[in-house]
């Protein structure tokens, strides 16, 4: 049973597909400035080498930018929260920062971009090199590697008690989740509508 499931299914994907064309995700940006705080970003990057070896001397070239990539993001003065964390064969970024991609980007390639350099040399397939030379080639690689969020108006039209049902899913949803190998599903906010700087200056611990 299972098995003819899973045929339908994807017999019904290829349809969609054809007659949708090539899902794309767009990240969305809002007028309201409030809409656009405490933003996720979701890079995944395959590793070059993902045997233990490879692992151990990413760690030891990302140990040596560690204080370049802290003082950087200091700098920056948007990120909330960022992490590096290795995710099977894949080194990933998570951060959480306020306002528009591109420009958290070029800030990112501005404050940090030599010490992402040497980070870089560890992934499959990195961007052209050195970053800050190529700045708009290194933008369109992060967002072709940032694992997309899914749109919350899709999962809160889903309703949990019912079966699991390919034809209650939105069409978009199901395609964009076949075409992304990686995606968000949900990100919770402690104190929604704050700015990094906000905070620190309620906290009072200034830059």
């Amino acid at each position: 049973m299972r098995t003819i499931e899973r045929l339908l299914t994807g017999a019904l994907l290829a349809y969609w597909k054809r007659r949708e064309g090539p899902i794309s995700y767009d990240r969305p940006f809002s007028m309201n400035p409030s809409d656009n705080l405490q933003v996720t970003m979701n890079l995944i990057m395959p590793l070059a080498d993902p045997s233990p070896i490879g692992k151990a001397q990413l760690v030891q070239g990302l140990a040596s930018a560690v204080h370049d990539v802290t003082a950087g993001l200091d700098n920056t003065q948007i990120v909330h929260h960022g992490r590096f964390v290795l995710v099977g064969d894949s080194l990933c970024m998570f951060s959480v920062y306020d306002g528009d991609f591109s420009s958290y980007i070029h800030d990112f390639i501005y404050n940090i971009g030599a010490a992402f350099d040497a980070i870089l040399s560890f992934v499959a397939d990195p961007p052209p090199l050195p970053v800050e030379d190529f700045p708009d080639a290194f933008v369109e690689w992060v967002r072709a590697h940032d694992a997309p969020q899914l749109p919350f108006q899709d999962l809160a039209s889903l309703n949990p008690r019912t079966d699991a049902d390919l034809l209650k899913l939105p069409r978009r949803l199901a395609l964009l989740l076949q075409a992304q190998p990686n995606a968000q599903l949900f990100a919770y906010q402690a104190y929604p509508g704050a700015s990094t700087a906000k905070v620190r200056d309620m906290l009072e611990m200034g830059w």
